[in-house]
């Protein structure tokens, strides 16, 4: 399998995939968002600058696309990304971490740049982790850490579970490993993603994407997720549109909204919990899933996997802020993610400071 680097730039880029449309597209709309974009600096001066260039990773079904942060041979990092966002949530927090690291983050699939699945598939935890074994054997990576935000956080506590031993270090940005459903509730929950499926594959294709002004897209983003700040908003919208004729539209596959068919108890994520071998950090927002699970029986679970957390001797840490805090205001968790990185990878005795990291 081959794995293609692709030169960007090193800063601010508005890099759209373009379908085939006619030369006549709008040239307002293009220029809206243009002079919206001219505010946006998502690394900050005060931030070592480092080189960025974009991933391309073959599959199946078409490509899976990241970005890439780092030197060549740094200590592999890999970044997920929360649900319907892209890689370009650690835009602003990469720049503050320690630069001995190689991070690659990724857009997982329906997201972002990367490939929609194809026609009839769902998108279920065991896909995305699927997703994560190919980059990982694609880029020859034996050994490496996991930033996972939200469902990128559920992704890495099932990957790291999994395969225990290629995992070093995980840190969750208000995630908690793990998303259990209750037992009695799971047939429900397969049976309605089914029939969500049924009435999708009888939507129109222009039904399925449709076109929308630079303003309205941002608008629209920000109705969806009014805890992010206009600053984010712009910055997830880089990968998170494309040009079509008459203005854009959002990159993201709607099959990601319909319900996830594939589903574990809390007594599942407990054991799952169990056999990660990795050091954790959870970093959680005060104003974040902390506030969003607040039922009896959501509570009883968080309760139970934090405290299986701290009894594995892992870093539980809250910090102000709400559920895109690592976004909107990266230096509030840059130096707990940088201290953990460097004291539990780069100071461990086992550590191959010269093993071949990444094929790239």
């Amino acid at each position: 399998m081959s794995v293609y680097p692709i030169a960007s730039s090193a800063y601010v880029t508005w890099s759209f995939r373009t379908r085939k449309t006619r030369s006549d597209i709008q040239t307002s709309v293009v220029s809206s968002m243009l002079q919206a974009l001219k505010s946006v600096r998502h690394l900050q001066s005060s931030a070592i600058k480092q080189a960025v260039s974009e991933l391309c990773v073959p599959v199946p079904w078409g490509d899976l696309r990241g970005k890439i942060w780092g030197p060549d041979h740094g200590h592999p990092v890999l970044c997920l990304h929360g649900w319907a966002d892209n890689c370009g949530t650690f835009n602003s927090l990469i720049p503050l971490l320690p630069t001995e690291f190689r991070y690659v983050a990724l857009d997982l699939a329906g997201h972002g740049l990367s490939s929609h699945r194809s026609p009839g598939d769902f998108y279920t935890f065991p896909a995305y982790v699927m997703d994560v074994r190919r980059v990982v054997e694609a880029l020859q990576w034996s050994k490496f850490s996991i930033i996972g935000h939200s469902m990128g956080g559920n992704v890495a506590g099932m990957f790291s579970a999994l395969y225990p031993e290629m995992v070093d270090a995980v840190v969750l940005l208000d995630s908690y490993g793990f998303l259990p459903t209750d037992k009695n509730e799971m047939w429900k929950v397969m049976r309605q993603g089914m029939d969500q499926m049924v009435q999708f594959e009888k939507m129109t294709e222009d039904k399925k994407r449709r076109v929308y002004t630079y303003e309205n897209a941002v608008e629209r983003l920000m109705a969806a997720n009014p805890t992010l700040s206009q600053r984010s908003v712009h910055i997830l919208l880089e990968r998170g549109l494309v040009q079509v004729e008459g203005g854009v539209a959002f990159t993201r596959d709607l099959r990601i909204n319909l319900k996830n068919i594939t589903r574990i108890s809390s007594d599942q994520s407990l054991e799952f919990q169990s056999g990660i071998q990795a050091s954790v950090l959870v970093i959680l927002a005060e104003d974040g899933f902390e506030k969003m699970f607040s039922k009896p029986e959501e509570k009883k679970f968080t309760s139970a996997i934090l405290q299986a957390y701290r009894d594995r001797n892992h870093a539980v840490v809250t910090v102000p802020g709400d559920h895109h805090v690592h976004l909107n205001d990266p230096k509030a968790v840059a130096p707990l993610v940088s201290d953990f990185l460097q004291t539990k990878v780069l100071t461990q005795p086992a550590r191959q400071t010269a093993e071949q990291t990444s094929k790239l």
